[in-house]
């Protein structure tokens, strides 16, 4: 074992007992208009976000692979019906967890239950019926 200094120990003993305190004398309040603490560094969603599928329960399946997957399908039935009824809508509301679910056949590229669809396809698939969905609705 290594022996410090006395000076040195009681130097390194005072900056660690010094440093938490520091450490919250340093945060500023949220009307400082200083750095805000980590906490408060939330992003915001967008407005767009709000008809965004959110991340599905996880005693949905077992895996977030599976559940990515979910989540892929459930956005593509969203965002063919929004193109089926030519709306502008949010039509999220219309939709469960279970009808991603019954779609699975529809989507199952394998028959391991682990792996039983590419969820890059799927994520693709989803983006590209979003985007012709954001760009008819630009229009």
């Amino acid at each position: 074992m290594i022996r410090l200094p006395r000076s040195l120990r009681s130097t390194v003993a005072a900056l660690l007992v010094a440093l938490p305190v520091s450490a919250f004398a340093e945060t500023p309040d949220a009307t400082s208009g200083g750095p805000k603490p980590f906490s408060s560094m939330a992003v915001t969603p967008d407005e767009d976000e709000s008809c965004r599928v959110p991340r599905p329960p996880t005693d949905l399946a077992e895996s977030a692979y599976l559940r990515n997957g979910y989540r892929a399908i459930l956005r593509i039935l969203v965002a063919e019906r929004q193109l089926e009824a030519e709306t502008c809508d949010c039509l999220l509301g219309e939709f469960t967890w279970d009808m991603a679910l019954a779609e699975l056949p529809r989507f199952q590229t394998s028959d391991n239950p682990r792996l039983p669809f590419k969820v890059l396809d799927l994520y693709a698939m989803a983006d590209a019926l979003e985007a012709e969905h954001a760009e008819g609705c630009s229009e």
